[in-house]
């Protein structure tokens, strides 16, 4: 081979490593972030403390509301909110809808399958709900009986938990999260089973409700960040956002201003 071939497969060489670099170094969700300038959000409006359309200011609110708008911030962009649901924000997110869903997803097995999360920011047990005149289910210990129906949203992990820990209690799932209080009222369910933030939202808006502690710790499920599988780069970017909050004092902040302090994952 001749010296000018070999200086050419040298140049070749090089400009092959260093475009293989770039494409290495590429952030497609964080470039389409920064050229849209917003950041696209799938957020569920009727989770209570998280991301709630208040219907008295018709304004969303809760920890994931402050901390989007915080996200968006530090990547110098506006936050723009997708509404989705627990039964479909995975197809949400896969189809591009968002870049990231913050709405205290529980990080579970069958949803990593699809998905990737980031470290956990919240953490809670289940709670169930039933009737302050409810004539035999005052406590959580009666409600695995016979005879009893309890009622789970479709698709979320109390779904699953239930369905492993219930040993005579008839278990039935509705698709909308308002459909299991409307089933608990019509005395189609005796109970529906819900979380912390959830159930605060029960007792505090509604005089009916009753809301059962379970007396030591359930199945204890983490809320974490979720984004499409395939941009390591933009997980990796969320990652650092929530290692960020949590050693800046935003996510206790935002924990405080919606009465979330107990659930606050802070290491």
């Amino acid at each position: 081979m001749s010296l000018r071939a070999k200086a050419s497969a040298f140049f070749f060489g090089i400009l092959i490593l260093l475009t293989g670099n770039a494409f290495a170094e590429t952030n497609p969700t964080l470039d389409a972030i920064t050229e849209r300038g917003q950041v696209n959000v799938c957020i569920w409006p009727d989770y209570f403390s998280i991301t709630y359309l208040s219907p008295r200011t018709q304004q969303l609110e809760g920890i994931d509301i402050d901390l989007s708008q915080a996200l968006a911030t530090d990547l110098g962009v506006h936050v723009n909110y997708v509404k989705t649901h627990f039964g479909r924000f995975m197809d949400d997110l896969e189809a591009g809808k968002c870049d990231v869903a913050m709405f205290g997803v529980g990080n579970t097995e069958a949803r990593r399958q699809r998905i990737a999360f980031t470290e956990p920011y919240l953490a809670s047990n289940m709670y169930a709900v039933t009737t302050q005149n409810h004539p035999f289910i005052k406590r959580w210990q009666d409600m695995d009986q016979k005879g009893v129906i309890v009622c789970v949203q479709r698709g979320t992990y109390m779904e699953s938990a239930m369905r492993k820990s219930l040993k005579h209690a008839t278990l039935t799932t509705v698709r909308k999260p308002n459909e299991r209080e409307l089933e608990v009222l019509s005395g189609r369910a005796d109970v529906f089973i819900t979380d912390y933030p959830y159930g605060q939202k029960m007792i505090h808006v509604y005089d009916w409700a009753e809301l059962l502690a379970p007396p030591g710790k359930t199945e204890q499920f983490q809320y974490a960040y979720a984004v499409a599988k395939g941009d390591p780069k933009w997980l990796a970017r969320m990652e650092q956002f929530v290692s960020d909050i949590k050693q800046d004092g935003r996510l206790e902040a935002a924990a405080a201003n919606n009465n979330l302090s107990p659930i606050i994952i802070t290491e």
